[in-house]
């Protein structure tokens, strides 16, 4: 290469890291945590000590809920996210096992997405225009290997009030229709009529019943991953407002899917989580809960902490 050239080369390169650079200064205020531009955590940071103990008196009968889903190798998944596992028998072959005793063991292989199924959306998984919560870019923390910020490991967990809104009893059907939007008056109006406040610090879970769609008494699979009911954006806003820790559904993305405005995507994962930092739970099955007439509970996740992961598959605990 010539001299000139690698000059211009070398010019292109300062060109293109000052424009990163000044992209990243002029940064939009909905960038600048509440938690300050160090925090990684987002709306965690309401699990205090006092309200996890609030929540904890919740607990009147001891019953337990299990809210992860089954997923298997058939689970319908945002594309192309898929799974398997092997289960196999290392160093057995033609042996009796290991040692006098013939110890033997299976172990399994997991080959596949971490955003499969239950699952709980890290920070660092939804973006707008390639920025993330707290302001970071995508060129700066979104390596290839893991995220440098925002990976799922940092989160303790969530521990605290749980709050189940059954639109199944609100829009009063068998299941709620795909393309229902959850609005802010939809989600004041269920809590009312359901006997229970939304306040900082909550993780609200939605029901409509979807989940039938994969093993109630007429499975449709295609149908369940083709669209869902879900939060709107006025409902998104709303529990933002009220400083919620995190929102879930019995669905595969938790908001509304078509959107309600044509050739908007997603809007309500970038209000809840570049937005304000609050945590997504999809693929929740709440229809024991919902069954029972349950509308708050204590709520336990206790997610895997892999380093730098953006999503991970969970099974919450509801305790009432």
């Amino acid at each position: 290469m010539s001299i000139s050239r690698k000059v211009a080369v070398a010019a292109l390169v300062t060109c293109l890291g000052a424009g990163a650079f000044a992209q990243d200064a002029e940064k939009p205020e909905w960038t600048k945590s509440q938690w300050g531009p160090d925090d990684e955590i987002g709306s965690a940071n309401t699990m205090t000590p006092e309200r996890v103990k609030d929540a904890a008196e919740l607990v009147t009968t001891g019953k337990v809920y299990s809210l992860g889903m089954i997923v298997d190798s058939d689970t319908p998944a945002f594309p192309p996210r898929s799974l398997s596992v092997t289960v196999l028998q290392p160093n057995q072959v033609s042996t009796s096992g290991l040692g006098e005793n013939a110890f033997t063991y299976n172990d399994d292989i997991f080959m596949g997405w971490l955003g499969i199924g239950p699952q709980i959306d890290g920070l660092g998984h939804s973006g707008i225009d390639h920025m993330y919560y707290n302001g970071h870019s995508d060129h700066e923390f979104a390596d290839a290997a893991g995220l440098t910020k925002l990976g799922l490991e940092k989160l303790p967990g969530l521990v605290g009030r749980g709050v189940l809104l059954d639109m199944t009893a609100h829009f009063d059907v068998d299941m709620v229709e795909e393309g229902t939007p959850y609005t802010e008056e939809d989600i004041k109006a269920a809590a009312e009529a359901q006997g229970v406040t939304i306040g900082e610090g909550d993780v609200v879970l939605f029901h409509s019943n979807w989940m039938d769609l994969l093993d109630g008494d007429a499975p449709d699979p295609e149908r369940f991953a083709a669209a869902e009911p879900g939060v709107g954006v006025s409902g998104a806003e709303y529990l933002a407002s009220l400083g919620v820790m995190a929102v879930g559904a019995d669905t595969w993305g938790m908001e509304v899917v078509p959107a309600e405005e044509e050739g908007q995507a997603f809007r309500a994962h970038q209000i809840l989580q570049p937005e304000h930092g609050i945590y997504i739970l999809e693929n929740m099955d709440t229809r024991e809960l919902a069954q029972d007439g349950v509308h708050e509970f204590l709520f336990v996740l206790g997610q895997a902490r892999i380093k730098g992961a953006v999503q991970m598959i969970i099974n919450p605990i509801a305790i009432r």
